[in-house]
């Protein structure tokens, strides 16, 4: 029961349409703007507004950090709870049952669970985003290789990065596929941009 509790308050938490409810304010369904994207990246383009895209950002990691802390507070210090709620809040965030199941992509949301469960595993993911932004210079692509890397290492390196989560979880296994799901969620939401970054370069290698 504790289990379908902490993926509920994740999912109610995730849930809310932070960009749809701050840009309707402005008269934009940021749904139907810009690439559609219901986050912190899509709001700024589309309002071309920093301080909105940076308030977006931060209140959805706020989502991810304040689903792991009440599922921390109710049902104790257990990576198998605190990281189902954080799946949860992922969940909810990509896949809003209030706009349809639609959302953001859900990074912003996973860091910021991560940074009460395991900052080693938010280290590595930013440290493959940087090398593979610098690589291509696109950022879907560098959220895209970031996440997919980083869900193959929660299983060839589970036993060390569960070794450094706070806390640990039961066994290593657990740990590698509440990180892995959690991140499949993410690169879910990642399949079309990728596609049409890939689209491109095969555009542009036939113009060439």
């Amino acid at each position: 029961m504790n289990y379908l509790l902490s993926l509920l308050i994740g999912v109610l938490l995730g849930s809310i349409p932070t960009a749809y409810l701050l840009l309707r304010k402005k008269n934009i369904d940021v749904t139907k703007a810009g690439s559609g994207n219901v986050g912190a990246m899509n709001s700024y383009e589309v309002t071309n507004s920093k301080l909105i895209g940076l308030i977006v950002f931060l209140i959805d990691a706020l989502k991810g950090l304040l689903s792991v802390w009440i599922a921390e507070s109710l049902f104790g210090h257990k990576f198998e709870f605190m990281m189902i709620a954080l799946i949860g809040a992922v969940l909810g965030h990509c896949y809003s049952f209030w706009i349809n199941f639609k959302g953001g992509r859900g990074l912003a949301t996973a860091a910021g669970g991560a940074l009460l469960i395991s900052i080693p595993v938010l280290g590595i993911w930013t440290a493959l985003w940087l090398v593979a932004y610098l690589f291509r210079r696109h950022i879907h692509f560098a959220n895209f290789t970031a996440t997919l890397l980083t869900g193959l290492l929660s299983f060839t390196s589970g036993d060390i990065l569960n070794k450094y989560a706070s806390p640990s979880a039961a066994d290593t296994m657990n740990f590698s596929i509440l990180v892995s799901l959690m991140l499949l969620i993410i690169l879910s939401k990642h399949i079309v941009p990728i596609k049409e970054y890939f689209t491109g370069l095969a555009k542009n290698k036939k113009g060439d």
